[in-house]
Parts: C-alpha cells; sequence; structure tokens
C-alpha cells in the first residue's frame, strides 16, 4: 500500500499545481479515469487472497475519495479566481465621467408660439383653445361662410360628416369665446388647423393664430 500512498501524494502535487479546470481534469482523468492510476490499482485485488481484498478494497476507495476531494477544493479555487478575474476586468470605474446626455429642445413651431404668448400676455391677452373636431356653425355659419363657398367642398376641408369636420381655422375660437364671454374681450387663439391641401407650400395640417379684441 506504500505505492497507494506515493499515488495519492502525486496526485496532490498535480491537482495544486494545476493552474486552470482543464488542466485540473486532465489530473482527474489520468488518477481517476477509466484506466487511471487509482483506478487500475481496483486491478490488483486478484493476486491478493480473498480474505484480505474487502480492506484492501476499501483502501483504494479512501484514496480515490481523498484524491477526489482535493479535486473538488482545487476546482472551487480555480473557479473563483478565474471570477475574481472577470469582475476586476470588468470592473467600471466610477471615477471617469458620465456619459453626456443630449437633452431634447421644444420643436420650433412650439418656441415660436409660447414667444407669441408671451408678448401679448404682456400686453393683457390671455390664451384661448376651442375644440379641433368643429361644427359647421361655429367654422363656417357663424363666420358669415355662405353654403356656395369653396372652403364648404370636400377637396378643401376634411369632413366627418354633413355637419362635423375637422376646423380649417381657430376663428371659432372666437365665436366661442364671445358666445361665453361679456366685453372686455381681449384672447389670443392658437391652435392646429387643418386643410385638403398637400404641396409645396402646405400641409393638411398646419398652426394658425388669430387675436380678437371686443
Amino acid at each position: 500500500m506504500s505505492h497507494l500512498a506515493e499515488l495519492v501524494a502525486n496526485a496532490a502535487a498535480a491537482i495544486n499545481q494545476a493552474s486552470d479546470v482543464a488542466a485540473l481534469d486532465n489530473v482527474r482523468v489520468e488518477y481517476l479515469g477509466k484506466k487511471g492510476h487509482l483506478t487500475l490499482q481496483m486491478t490488483t485485488l486478484r493476486d491478493l487472497p480473498p480474505e484480505e481484498r474487502p480492506a484492501a478494497g476499501a483502501v483504494i476507495n479512501a484514496a480515490k475519495e481523498q484524491v477526489q476531494q482535493a479535486l473538488n477544493a482545487r476546482k472551487a479555487e480555480l473557479e473563483s479566481a478565474a471570477l475574481n478575474a472577470r469582475l476586476a476586468a470588468e470592473t467600471i470605474d466610477i471615477s471617469l465621467p458620465g456619459r453626456r446626455i443630449e437633452n431634447g429642445g421644444l420643436h420650433p413651431v412650439t418656441r415660436t408660439i409660447d414667444r407669441i404668448e408671451s408678448f401679448f400676455g404682456e400686453l393683457g391677452f390671455t390664451v384661448a383653445t376651442g375644440p379641433e373636431i368643429e361644427d359647421d356653425y361655429h367654422n363656417f355659419d357663424a363666420l358669415n361662410i355662405p353654403g356656395h363657398h369653396p372652403a364648404r367642398a370636400d377637396h378643401d376641408t376634411f369632413w366627418f360628416d354633413a355637419t362635423r369636420l375637422l376646423r380649417t381655422q381657430t376663428s371659432g375660437v372666437q365665436i366661442r369665446t364671445m358666445k361665453a364671454q361679456q366685453p372686455p374681450i381681449r384672447i389670443i387663439a392658437p391652435g392646429r388647423v387643418y386643410r385638403n391641401d398637400y404641396d409645396q407650400t402646405h400641409t393638411p395640417m398646419f398652426h394658425q393664430m388669430e387675436g380678437l379684441i371686443v
């Protein structure tokens, strides 16, 4: 059994010298594999008297278990070292300047409307708003636009039905304001309006600003 102790010592030395998991696995195969040094020791049992075989087999199995435990411990060490190395390589230097975040800005149309509202606000005007889906009365009739006017045609206006449409101007806001308030009235009416027109200088939706003093 002195030879067995030597094999265990050699295996322990090889395990400690393994620098990575792959090298460690080679040691495992060399000593505990199907044709490993310790595995082959089991074949020597047949040369012993039957009454000695159980004790000898137990010694060999104990040696194999000792080597297996050493392999497991070394594997845990190597995996931990590899993980720490990877974490160190991936560590973020918190002292580095952060990425600059480009903040968005207001659309030029929005900025223009804000400036106009601010200007007229200093003159005592208030901002009035109204529905973008308007009725025929507030968009046309109340503005003295006759029924035969071209602006009422489908090719100029987006109609939902016979009485509802996308407003073609913000003038309807003036009508609604005068119906709801008594003079004096000082308002501006900014907002989106819609016309069935699209070419180099027109779009189906654009912004309009109207003012009213009564």
